[in-house]
């Protein structure tokens, strides 16, 4: 069975990436709670700025978050949408794999009848 999702493999791949990174799902965290500049994220880490900066960019890749300019700062908002698809994907396959243990159920309470 095919899963179909509105996100298409590269995207899939992109947003799996970005989410396997610890730092990278709090930043996702923090900014669904509230938008925050880049500097005020590199202060919540024991990292540099650079290195917090690169994890946005590969968020903003994936479409989990949005950097907006304002002044000269760069406010950074998580993107819920880009969370649901990923989200909508992770359910397609909780139900094919449910639909399997029905499958197996059934196939087990036959076999108990002969």
């Amino acid at each position: 069975m095919v899963v179909r999702t509105a996100l298409s493999d590269t995207e899939v791949d992109r947003v799996f990436h970005a989410l396997a990174d610890a730092t990278r799902r709090d930043i996702v965290r923090r900014t669904l709670v509230a938008e925050a500049t880049v500097s005020e994220l590199a202060d919540a880490y024991a990292m540099s700025f650079a290195a917090v900066q690169k994890h946005v960019t590969v968020l903003e890749g994936a479409g989990l978050v949005t950097k907006e300019p304002r002044g000269r700062t760069r406010i950074v908002r998580a993107a819920p949408e880009q969370l649901g698809r990923a989200r909508d994907l992770l359910d397609a396959y909780g139900r094919l794999w449910r639909g399997r243990i029905d499958r197996l159920d059934t196939l087990l309470a036959d076999d108990d009848g002969h």
